[in-house]
């Protein structure tokens, strides 16, 4: 999940200019809280950016890793690609590497009900509303969820290894992702890079469908141009098992869903839910034992209780996904397929989503999926 922050140019006053006016801002809107919230990100902002030096700073920098060094060449040949090839933005981002103490960048705060999987909104005077909160640091995200969870939601404090501030600044590779394999490496750039070429605010699912399209469209071709079959087939049996994984992962959500909508009291609904969730982790270990060979790479997924949270966006990721493949099939290229969906970005939800649903041939299997994220709470 990848928060849009505050955009801002790139100059060097503008960040807190704009920071001072998102503090302002929250004075209308919210008070104390807001205030707060809306300074630690600026903070976390503005630390990121001015720990960021230029690729060239750290390759000729003796006393940085050779394997850092390599990485960041491969970068730029994602970079490179990603113009020349998607066309992706041409600007600073991912032009700077900036080395954290702490695994992730962010975490993010995801709340739903205890019997529905409506992931709750939170709005932004910039952003928009998304179905996410931030924090740049985890003992805050962390406390915000356990306040939240004494209210009734289900939470999800998840980490967060790299977003996108919409090209307003200039994002820098991190050391929360710079060490993933190169397959993965070009999916995250290309993912960031989308959000920076159409945002439609107010909707997640529209946003994070077109980014992952761009993704996976974008590192099929960047593993073509690269003829590495080693490579080629590494990726493969990654993308493989996070296809199984979303799937198992689709199959519980409807099954929760199915126990939400019944006309079962709430308490033979809280049992079921857990008899779901415990399913799920049954199926997920024979998955992991049988089909993976024992690869762990979702067991963090598993690391807490899992509750609504955890499902409630796994749809606003990957739901549209088809329709934005589908129509760039039907596109002339990358030029035309962006013009196609900043059209679709400028209507007004309902029409869009309805717009995007036409594109598949046939639309009717993701009706009931349709409807259960069709509403969103603000929160």
């Amino acid at each position: 999940m990848n928060e849009p922050r505050f955009p801002a140019r790139s100059s060097a006053w503008r960040p807190l200019l704009l920071g001072l006016a998102c503090v302002a801002a929250a004075v209308a809107v919210g008070g104390c809280t807001s205030i707060s919230y809306y300074a630690q990100a600026a903070h976390g902002q503005f630390s990121l950016l001015a720990q960021a030096r230029p690729f060239d700073d750290w390759i000729n920098d003796p006393d940085a890793k050779a394997s850092l060094k390599t990485k960041l060449e491969t970068v730029r040949e994602i970079r490179r690609f990603a113009v020349a090839e998607l066309g992706l933005p041409d600007n600073g981002s991912y032009k700077t590497y900036a080395q954290l103490d702490r695994p992730f960048v962010l975490w993010n705060v995801v709340a739903a009900p205890e019997l529905s999987l409506k992931a709750h909104q939170w709005c932004f005077p910039v952003a928009g509303c998304v179905d996410y909160r931030g924090y740049y640091s985890q003992q805050t995200a962390q406390a915000y969820g356990d306040q939240l969870q004494q209210q009734g939601y289900d939470v999800q404090v998840v980490g967060v290894p790299a977003y996108s501030t919409l090209g307003w600044f200039n994002d820098p590779v991190i050391s929360t992702f710079i060490n993933y394999p190169d397959g993965e490496l070009a999916r995250l750039i290309f993912h960031e890079l989308a959000h920076q070429t159409v945002y439609a605010r107010d909707d997640t699912p529209f946003n994070e469908g077109f980014a992952v399209a761009v993704e996976e469209i974008g590192v099929d071709r960047w593993l073509a141009a690269r003829h590495d079959d080693k490579m080629i087939e590494a990726y493969r049996r990654f993308d493989a098992r996070k296809q199984e994984f979303l799937a198992l992962l689709d199959k519980y959500r409807d099954k929760l869903a199915d126990n939400y909508d019944s006309d079962a009291s709430d308490a033979d609904k809280r049992r079921r839910k857990q008899q779901i969730f415990d399913e799920l982790r049954a199926e997920y270990a024979q998955v992991k034992a049988q089909r993976w060979n024992g690869y762990a790479g979702y067991d963090r997924w598993f690391a807490m209780p899992l509750s609504n949270a955890h499902l409630a966006l796994v749809g606003a990721y990957h739901d549209m996904v088809p329709a934005f493949k589908e129509l760039f099939a039907r596109s002339s290229g990358f030029p035309d397929f962006y013009a196609r969906v900043r059209q679709l970005a400028e209507m007004d939800k309902p029409a869009r989503h309805a717009a995007l649903g036409d594109a598949l041939p046939d639309p009717a299997p993701a009706g009931r999926r349709k409807d259960r994220k069709a509403e969103r709470t603000p929160l």
